[in-house]
């Protein structure tokens, strides 16, 4: 017993003389109306899951490295800073997930990061790139300077998390200043609009191959997937932008680079093999090689001349529609759903190609892929939007064995299937394209 005593004093005053370094932060809190199960925090290769009880707290250590992380739940995401010796508490309403209070050590950082986003929300993004160029750089510029004003008023901050911030603000005033040029014309339809000369400078000698500050920062990761997809896209063989991205260092840019790639496998690509072949080459995730595998047998099954996939949904007006139903005539099938904003943007358009079509060989197919509990509101759109052709719900929203067929992982997405019931196109240009009408004329619809 003694001896136990003396060796429980002698831990005792080890502890003391040299304090155990600590790898690790806790985390813990408690939703309000929980709906999910578990929080997902995330930051480049790492991901943890935490569970969350029925009554919505929860409590998990996390061994982190100061910086950025996400915590999803369900849709919904909230930026945190987590550092070694954190133990941070969170309290939030998930009808009301941006309303996130914190205590406890971290909780000055985290608070900032949520008065940050709630100025964020404030400002209205469309109307800013839609600005002219002058007024476009001074509103952002005072946003850089309001943030940089912001962070040194702050109190009781971490010197981790302003020296990250600082480099986090400036990233995010270059996002901006890399979107404007594809912005402002989408939203002004100003086709032809051209930045001035220097415009984008300030990103001249930006390093595009930083895999710590790809790790830690959102804007980066965003600046680094448009500098190297806007290359992918312009680019008519995709050799050059593709040999890029293989001569990247960093593999977390590569894998993340990858993962994009996996998108780009379309049944409407010429470059099918090579996007594929570079996907297996780069990417480390073992996950994502056979999704992309999977997809990639997938899509070669969609080109033209194959059998389409097939469908039989509810029809709007009554009873079910197939594609069985409608052979003999050209098909033209919109995907959309009623939350999504690109599908209803073309709708003027599609009404305007069904007007100019509307006695000719081809059918008008929109499919819904809403879910269940969105089935009243799809029944009143089309009513109040007056939607022309055949409007039909899919079953299982994106699960739906016609969607997942087509390998459908964007909405709005066309398709058009000939009189024989093959495909035609797989990808099919959208009623706002002029390629479409085009298309029309060559088969002579």
């Amino acid at each position: 017993m003694k001896k136990i005593l003396l060796l429980i004093a002698a831990l005792a005053i080890v502890s003391c003389e040299s304090e155990p370094k600590i790898d690790y932060a806790i985390l813990a809190g408690k939703i309000e109306n929980p709906k999910q199960d578990k929080i997902v925090v995330s930051a480049g290769d790492f991901k943890q899951e935490i569970s969350v009880d029925k009554d919505g707290s929860f409590v998990d250590t996390l061994s982190v490295d100061a910086g950025f992380y996400t915590a999803t739940y369900g849709r919904n995401r909230a930026t945190l800073f987590l550092s070694p010796g954190d133990s941070l508490h969170l309290t939030t309403n998930a009808r009301q997930f941006n309303n996130l209070a914190y205590k406890g050590k971290g909780a000055a950082e985290n608070t900032y990061l949520v008065e940050k986003a709630v100025e964020d929300r404030k400002m209205n993004f469309q109307q800013v790139y839609t600005n002219e160029e002058a007024a476009f750089l001074e509103t952002i510029k005072e946003k850089k300077a309001k943030a940089v004003d912001a962070l040194k008023k702050a109190k009781d901050l971490n010197p981790a998390f302003i020296a990250l911030e600082e480099e986090n603000i400036n990233y995010e005033y270059l996002v901006n200043l890399l979107r404007y040029p594809s912005y402002h014309p989408y939203f002004t339809k100003k086709q032809d609009f051209k930045v001035s000369e220097g415009f984008l400078n300030p990103l001249k000698e930006l390093d595009f191959d930083n895999a710590e500050d790809f790790k830690n920062f959102e804007a980066y990761q965003q600046i680094v997937s448009q500098h190297y997809f806007e290359k992918f896209y312009t680019d008519s063989t995709k050799t050059e932008a593709l040999t890029l991205i293989k001569d990247l260092k960093s593999q977390n840019i590569k894998n993340a680079l990858a993962e994009e790639l996996v998108y780009a496998l379309s049944p409407s690509s010429k470059d099918l093999d090579l996007v594929y072949t570079t996907i297996k080459e780069i990417s480390t995730n073992e996950k994502l090689v056979k999704e992309a595998t999977k997809k990639y047998e997938k899509v070669q099954n969609l080109v033209a001349g194959k059998d389409s996939p097939t469908f039989d949904y509810e029809n709007h007006k009554g009873g079910t529609t197939s594609l069985a139903d409608l052979k003999g005539k050209y098909v033209y099938i919109d995907v959309w759903a009623t939350w999504c904003g690109p599908c209803i943007g073309e709708i003027p358009s599609l009404q305007k190609v069904e007007e100019q079509y509307h006695d000719k060989n081809i059918a008008f197919v929109s499919i819904s892929i809403d879910q269940k509990n969105a089935y009243d509101t799809w029944r009143k759109m089309v009513v109040e939007k007056e939607l022309g052709g055949i409007q039909l719900m899919a079953d299982n929203a994106w699960q739906s064995k016609f969607v997942t067929d087509y390998a459908i992982e964007g909405i709005p997405r066309f398709i058009l299937i000939g009189p024989d019931g093959k495909i035609v196109n797989a990808d099919a240009p959208r009623p706002s394209n002029p390629k479409l009408i085009a298309l029309f004329d060559e088969l002579k619809i």
